[in-house]
């Protein structure tokens, strides 16, 4: 795999698995935790269009003051342009990312709020920094195609992994 990311074109790996704690009516009080489970994104994502957007950690300024809030505002749009699954990447415990979507008031799969244990994935596409912290980025995945990847220039810019990028993207 490319140790400079992806560029459109290239296939999604064939072996991602993230950490993912589904949400559920039962523990969906912020209070509550879930079991963390494997996310088999390769296998999930093979038949979808996905955008998986991702960022330097849960509960930090611009994630929280402005990415996400986006992402959950543009839905609708996302969704309209073919968008079947958004889904938010840190290299945080699932634990963490499911208190961030419950904060967020994210329910059910609407975007899913994944962790990247030990930035693998992210290092893996050279796409994260020498602390093991996720640089800010998106992937645009269709059925198993990147048609578009960017990571943005600096840890606080959000230009090209914003929604409103994406929704230009697609």
């Amino acid at each position: 795999m490319s140790t400079k990311g992806f560029k459109s074109g290239d296939a999604f790996p064939d072996d991602v698995v993230f950490s993912y704690i589904p949400w559920s009516e039962e523990a969906g009080a912020i209070t509550s935790c879930g079991i963390p489970i494997n996310y088999y994104a390769s296998k999930e994502w093979a038949n979808k269009k996905v955008i998986l957007f991702a960022l330097p950690g849960a509960f930090t300024p611009v994630c929280s003051a402005n990415h996400v809030p986006e992402y959950i505002k543009k839905l609708p749009e996302l969704r309209a342009k073919g968008v079947d699954q958004v889904a938010v990447l840190a290299y945080n415990d699932a634990y963490v990312m499911s208190a961030w979507g419950k904060a967020n008031g994210v329910t059910g799969d609407d975007i899913l709020f994944l962790s990247d244990p030990d930035a693998k994935f992210s290092k893996s596409i050279g796409w994260a920094d020498e602390e093991g912290r996720t640089y800010r980025y998106v992937i645009i995945i269709d059925h198993g195609k990147v048609t578009y990847a960017a990571k943005e220039a600096a840890k606080n810019s959000l230009v090209l992994s914003s929604a409103d990028a994406v929704l230009k993207q697609l």
